[in-house]
């Protein structure tokens, strides 16, 4: 399975902070499973995107929005292992636009997903959800990082 963490941003300069915790985090991620990030000026382009990726199925889509799902580490966890012991081979998470996802982007996700009720900027919820992955991965596998705390 790869795994792709995508977000719809503005092209506005970027914070080499949260860029720098992103990066680490996917490369962390990247020695558990093949992971990337992308950003997308437009919720078009994204999915647009998201139907290319398709192999002999659909990408699994996990949309986050404030109304989803909120799932714990350990639930996360457990759905990407779901995921890929059904040999599901792309999962992307994705961050949608300031002003919400459209209907459709709705309609087409597998689960909408939340990271609390609080309001993160972009770069901020994109740190979080690869930490979030990356934790996941690590509890899959054994590691001591998670520590179930």
């Amino acid at each position: 399975m790869r795994l792709a963490l995508t977000a719809i941003a503005p092209r506005r300069s970027k914070d080499e902070a949260t860029e720098r915790l992103l990066a680490e985090y996917v490369e962390r991620a990247g020695r558990y499973m093949p992971c990337e990030s992308q950003v997308f000026g437009l919720e078009a382009t994204l999915l647009e995107w998201l139907d290319r990726q398709a192999g002999r199925s659909p990408a699994y889509a996990i949309l986050l929005d404030s109304r989803g799902q909120q799932l714990s580490s350990e639930e996360i966890a457990a759905l990407v292992g779901r995921l890929r012991d059904e040999s599901t081979q792309r999962l992307v998470f994705a961050i949608g636009p300031a002003d919400g996802w459209s209907k459709g982007a709705r309609q087409r996700a597998n689960l909408m997903l939340s990271l609390g009720r609080i309001t993160l900027p972009h770069q901020l919820a994109r740190v979080v959800l690869a930490e979030q992955v990356y934790r996941a991965l690590t509890i899959l596998a054994g590691h001591p990082y998670h520590s179930g705390h």
